[in-house]
């Protein structure tokens, strides 16, 4: 597993959370508007504050996905679009 572009020996079976606390990371995200730095807090996908990119995809949850050999983490920086998926339409 790469985690800033540094690889990292992860446990089979921990979650990218688990990895990155694991590898002495204090923070996963800044508040979009603030900046102000954000770690796992609930562990169980019940608050958002550890959303990462993984594989170049934003505003993944690291506290439920699993780690697997090849990936790529990054922490993020604020609000991160995405894009939604192909053949459903957005009606706010």
């Amino acid at each position: 597993m790469m985690i800033e572009d540094e690889p990292v020996m992860v446990a089979e079976g921990d979650t990218v959370a688990a990895a990155l606390l694991a590898a002495g990371l204090p923070w996963f995200r800044t508040t979009p508007v603030g900046g102000l730095p954000r770690a796992p807090w609930c562990m169980m996908g019940v608050c958002f504050d550890c959303l990462v990119e993984i594989d170049g995809e934003p505003n993944r949850q690291a506290c439920l996905v699993p780690v697997r050999e090849g990936m790529a983490v990054r922490r993020q920086r604020g609000a991160r679009a995405f894009e939604p998926e192909r053949g459903r339409e957005y009606t706010p």
